[in-house]
């Protein structure tokens, strides 16, 4: 399949800068695969569309803020850190600008010496490998000095309520450079009232890399390498699952690292099997679901591997339809923009038309 097949026009001003007001408030977008028919409803009517017996599946990782400023020490000048990727310890693979100022055996300070960090070489796709020195524990450094990692296509600096709306309200495990986005429209009110209906919760963990942002550069998109992610599925939540699916309930993921983790932590015959590992998984048209049922997810770039991957759960052309209602419709986009949910089921109120939102 060729890139272009995944392109579609976007206006920059449907790109979403902020967040909803309210996390629940966001418009949701609900594709009916078995009819093909499209819902414009509000995130809160997400409980309308789950069954009782249905298993939610979140990714708990929290962003970390990965982003910090410094100077280049001996010179003064201004640099700029992004974390990528911890290799061991208190190694990182780091994002670094400007670059032509940051070579190995150079040194970097931050917050008035409250954090150094020496580049010890290059690492792939431009990175450097730095190794950070500090007193007391990393990251209630980082905590300090450091900021939240906004994606590049929010044009913004990041705020302060960006420490509390860009991660979810059940992250847990510290390790993201970016938020698993699906899940940011949940409330804890939400998530109670799910339980209560009989769908059970079940949590993951895939530490999101800076590659969810790194775009497909091959054209024959079957020659396209993801970036490894590092994931843990526990026990726990692998018998739930596995459980659900044997009494003929659905997983629904939220979010794309769940769907990957999930189909990654899953065998042929579909049984999630618990335990830590790293996973390259590309999901694209053709590939064959193990154990994901429905995706709660949000509306992604063109020409991305989300893209793709929501592609092979319904359809390519039906998928690009449905973008350009959302275009047509102004649905806000990205990480901090408005919902989608596949499903098979009917929904509420099937024979009826829904106002449009």
């Amino acid at each position: 399949m060729n890139i272009s097949d995944f392109d579609y026009e976007l206006p920059l001003e449907l790109i979403a800068q902020h967040p909803s007001q309210k996390r629940e408030e966001c418009r949701l977008m609900v594709v009916h695969r078995k009819d093909h028919r499209l819902e414009h409803r509000r995130f809160y009517d997400i409980l309308e569309y789950l069954n009782p017996g249905d298993c939610l599946v979140m990714n708990d990782s929290k962003v970390l803020p990965a982003r910090l400023f410094g100077v280049k020490e001996g010179t003064g000048a201004k640099v700029e850190f992004l974390l990528s990727k911890r290799q061991e310890g208190d190694v990182w693979e780091t994002i670094v600008r400007p670059g032509k100022r940051l070579s190995p055996g150079t040194s970097v300070s931050f917050g008035d010496g409250k954090l150094r960090a020496e580049i010890l070489d290059y690492g792939p796709d431009g990175t450097r490998i730095v190794r950070f020195a500090y007193d007391g524990v990393f990251l209630e450094v980082l905590e300090e000095l450091g900021r939240m990692p906004l994606p590049p296509y929010i044009e913004r600096e990041a705020q302060p309520e960006d420490r509390d709306r860009y991660q979810t309200v059940y992250c847990r495990e510290e390790g993201s450079v970016a938020a698993p986005t699906a899940g940011l429209h949940f409330t804890e009110e939400l998530l109670q009232k799910a339980e209560e209906k009989g769908v059970k919760l079940a949590f993951v963990t895939l530490h999101v890399g800076i590659g969810t942002f790194r775009p497909v550069k091959c054209q024959v998109i079957e020659e396209h390498k993801m970036h490894f992610e590092e994931y843990t599925v526990s026990q726990k939540t692998a018998d739930l699952i596995n459980e659900t699916k044997a009494k003929g309930g659905r997983i629904i993921s939220v979010g794309t690292t769940s769907t990957r983790t999930l189909e990654s932590a899953a065998g042929e015959d579909g049984v999630v099997k618990a335990g830590s590992g790293s996973t390259g998984i590309f999901i694209y048209p053709g590939y064959r679901f193990k154990v994901v049922d429905g995706l709660i997810t949000n509306f992604h770039l063109p020409k991305s591997t989300l893209l793709m991957l929501i592609s092979a759960l319904y359809d390519r052309e039906r998928i690009l339809e449905a973008y350009k209602v959302a275009v047509a419709e102004r649905y806000q986009f990205f990480s901090y923009g408005d919902a989608m949910f596949i499903t098979d089921e009917m929904g509420p109120d099937a024979d009826e038309q829904k106002e449009s939102i």
